[in-house]
């Protein structure tokens, strides 16, 4: 009994630090008068989006768990109602001086194609005991009717987390970025909130 209660006691106060620890998130959303509320949904990579396969299927999930949540199904197989694309980039700036004040990309990169396309990561160990650098992830999600592939509502979403946090980890920021931005939907078009 008393290990079920401290274990029960541990884990509360762990998922109360993780939440603590994510930091906002901002979110603009824009769509039409009337957006839809239902229908089949397929999730797509959006165009121009960096090919980083695992790290987009963890992005490509998290929507798609939101959209089911406020109302959609998303199927893989067969012709959707809709088709969400989705987008997403991170950047890092690094916490100390810099001479030039402009984000600086991470080392990921890829062929372009999908499913087995190459896939290339630069992974640094800073040992010299810096200051972390911040690491800036925006998520863009865009549906799109399938039948006139008019879009129908779009939204971006942008959180920052130091490096090496739980905030910073894709899987977390994942989850995050996707419950801001789908979070409420459709949310007031061509307004920014941020979502703590």
């Amino acid at each position: 009994m008393m290990k079920s209660i401290l274990a029960t006691s541990l884990l509360a106060l762990s998922l109360s630090a993780c939440a603590t620890a994510v930091p906002p998130v901002e979110v603009t959303r824009f769509h039409t008068a009337n957006p839809p509320v239902s229908g089949t949904v397929a999730i797509e990579e959006m165009i121009g989006n960096p090919d980083i396969s695992l790290e987009f299927r963890t992005y490509a999930a998290a929507v798609g768990n939101e959209l089911q949540r406020v109302g959609f199904t998303e199927i893989r197989e067969g012709r959707s109602d809709y088709q969400v694309l989705v987008g997403l980039q991170r950047s890092y700036r690094p916490s100390g001086p810099d001479r030039s004040g402009n984000p600086v990309s991470v080392g990921v990169g890829g062929s372009t194609g999908s499913y087995g396309s190459g896939l290339g990561v630069g992974i640094g160990i800073n040992l010299s005991g810096k200051p972390k650098d911040y690491i800036t992830t925006e998520m863009r999600v865009q549906i799109r009717r399938r039948g006139d592939s008019q879009a129908v509502w779009e939204g971006r979403a942008i959180t920052s987390a130091k490096e090496g946090t739980p905030a910073a980890q894709p899987n977390m920021a994942a989850a995050k970025l996707a419950a801001a931005l789908i979070g409420g939907y459709p949310g007031e078009s061509g307004r920014t909130i941020t979502v703590k």
